[in-house]
């Protein structure tokens, strides 16, 4: 299945949208969108609404983008996991490090 991923400016961070299920194989065009990204220097939200399903190379791409975020004292988050998504990433103890807030 492809990957849609868009790009905008939104107030002063920089919002990643991502639709399609992420795996293995288009995983590193996420991690390329995210590095590109980066050169921005501004906060970075990813909105992963669209996205019902993650392998764990897609979790290591936001992994390792939340690191990077860190050491450059930049905001990383991902924003609006479906509920299956957001389940695995809680089992993994991702969620704080993923700045996904807590479901109300």
């Amino acid at each position: 299945m492809s990957l849609s991923i868009t790009t905008a400016t939104v107030d002063d961070k920089l919002v990643v949208s991502v639709a399609g299920e992420l795996d293995v194989s288009n995983a590193p065009e996420l991690r390329e969108a995210l590095e590109a990204a980066e050169a921005d220097d501004a906060a970075i939200e990813v909105d992963i609404a669209e996205v019902p399903y993650m392998d764990s190379t897609g979790i290591g791409v936001f992994v390792g983008a939340a690191h990077r975020a860190a050491d450059a004292g930049r905001s990383f988050a991902v924003k609006n996991p479906q509920r299956n998504v957001r389940r695995i990433l809680g089992m993994l103890g991702l969620l704080d490090e993923l700045g996904i807030a807590a479901e109300e």
